[in-house]
Parts: C-alpha cells; sequence; structure tokens
C-alpha cells in the first residue's frame, strides 16, 4: 500500500492544483522519522518558489507534479503515505506541505505515519534515468504480448512475478491476489508454465481490477491509513474477492475456504478450489 489505484485516485484528487503558483515549501516540525526528501528542503524551496504546477501525472506507484521549466515533484508514497489537499489525519507524521497561490487550494501536503516514503525534485533527465528506465509497462495499458514477453520465460511464481515494477509497473500485494482471483489461476504456478489462454485473463484482469478499483478510489485496509485527497476513505476493500478473507468461504466457486499463504514475505490468499494451475475452473465459464 498505496499501489497503482490509490495513487492514480490520489493523482485525481489533485488535479485541481494545475495552474496554481508555489509560494513556499516547508517542512513541518516532526519528532518521528524523517521521509527522503531530496534536494534539502532550502533548495527545494528556493527551486519551487514562483513556479507554476502545469500537469500532474503517475509512474507506476508514484505521483509526479510537473512544474513549469522542466521540473518535477516526484512522490512515492510507499507503505503510508498520501497526498492531500484537506487538513491530514494527524499533525505528528505530516512531511511536507506546499503553499500554494492562484488556485482553488492554497496547500498541498505530503503526509506519511512510518516516514518510508520519498520526496524527490527531478529534471526530465533525472526521471528517465532513474526511473523510467526501470520500470516496465503502467499495468493499466500493457498488452497480453507485453506481459508474456516479460514474464513467460520465468521460472518465478505468478504472483510473485506480478510485483515486479521493472516487468509491470504499479502493481502491488492486494492487487496481485486480486488479478489471479478474477483470472482463476493459481498464485503458486510458476510463469513459464502458463498458457496463452491464462496470460490473456491475467492481462484483461488487470485492467479490470485495477479500472474498478479506481472507481471505489482504493483500498482503506483495517488500519485506516490510505486516505484520498480530502481525507476520505477508498472503498474498493468492500469488493475484494480473497484479500484479508482467509477462513471465509470463497463467494465465487461456494465450494473453497480462502486459503492465506506466505509467498516472497507477503501474504497471499487466493480459493483453492477454483484457482487452478491448468484449465479454468466452471464458476469462470
Amino acid at each position: 500500500m498505496p499501489e497503482l489505484p490509490e495513487v492514480e485516485t490520489m493523482r485525481r484528487g489533485i488535479l485541481p492544483i494545475v495552474g496554481s503558483r508555489i509560494e513556499s515549501a516547508t517542512r513541518p516540525p516532526c519528532s518521528r522519522r524523517p521521509i527522503l526528501l531530496t534536494p534539502r528542503i532550502d533548495a527545494f524551496d528556493r527551486r519551487l518558489r514562483g513556479k507554476r504546477i502545469v500537469d500532474v501525472g503517475r509512474r507506476g506507484k508514484r505521483v509526479m507534479i510537473h512544474i513549469e521549466q522542466g521540473q518535477t515533484i516526484v512522490i512515492e508514497p510507499r507503505m503510508t503515505g498520501i497526498v492531500l489537499l484537506a487538513d491530514p489525519p494527524s499533525t505528528e507524521h505530516l512531511r511536507l506541505r506546499i503553499t500554494l497561490s492562484g488556485g482553488a487550494n492554497d496547500q498541498l501536503l505530503f503526509w506519511d505515519r512510518r516516514g518510508l516514503g520519498t520526496v524527490r525534485l527531478m529534471t526530465a533527465e533525472e526521471i528517465e534515468t532513474t526511473i523510467d528506465a526501470k520500470l516496465g509497462v503502467d499495468a493499466l495499458i500493457i498488452t497480453v504480448d507485453e506481459l508474456r514477453s516479460r514474464l513467460c520465460q520465468s521460472k518465478r511464481v505468478i504472483k510473485v512475478a506480478l510485483l515486479d515494477q521493472a516487468a509491470i509497473a504499479g502493481v502491488g500485494n492486494i492487487y496481485a491476489a486480486e488479478i489471479l482471483f478474477r483470472s482463476g489461476v493459481d498464485p503458486r504456478t510458476r510463469c513459464d508454465r502458463l498458457s496463452r489462454a491464462q496470460w490473456q485473463r491475467i492481462t484483461a484482469e488487470t485492467h479490470q481490477v485495477l479500472d474498478d478499483a479506481i472507481r471505489y478510489e482504493g483500498s482503506t485496509l483495517r488500519d485506516g491509513t490510505y486516505r484520498n485527497a480530502i481525507n476520505g476513505e477508498g472503498s474498493y476493500q468492500s469488493h475484494h474477492g480473497v484479500y484479508d478473507r482467509a477462513g471465509k468461504a470463497c463467494h465465487r466457486c461456494c465450494e473453497g475456504e480462502i486459503r492465506r499463504i506466505i509467498q516472497a514475505q507477503r501474504s497471499t490468499f487466493f480459493c483453492p478450489v477454483c484457482q487452478r494451475k491448468t484449465g479454468i475452473h466452471r464458476s469462470l465459464l
């Protein structure tokens, strides 16, 4: 957390800042673990002061705030970071305040409970070499041929492979589990043993799951950390098929019980009945 749907929701939520001018950038007093912010706040503020925000984009799990004269604020929320226009969930974990003028909002905030997020002011050349060169095709637009070409020879299991940002940008632990559930694919299946039909289902469900999650403004889990740009909860967690449902009946096949296993130090949730290594269960026909 946050994954592509949450970061895309943040991006859309802060679009009203486009056209605003940056008056200042400050680090509020915080006794917690500091986030990585580069350059240092005095240089960060000096380079941005008086500049206009021209666009807000996203690259994988990063919010990209494009500033005139070719600069971009790159925000990577990681585990608990959120980008806000409204007051934050608490003041003690507020990491960055950008004061704005000339638009609908007078501030942009970055809040991070655990302090693992990063904020970097970068040039186009720096983005190309340090971000774009290391990320795969965005998960919202990747094609089946692109996904297969990147993963079909891998001996990794498919759940772990979907988390590889160099292959497919934006998918994390929650949505990888949901994508494979909707595809009817066992998360323990090796990539090099998947059929073309399975790759087609995985690609199609990647698009569908992420689109649905964006429509519901992401997933706010039990810890309540993730919030949208106006400090409201997402609601896609109410539509999860398997994630965090261990021990509960599968609502699709009505035969299996959702299991939880560990893969690459991450929890994986799946239905052992309707998610198969080969073929397709009748519940998906």
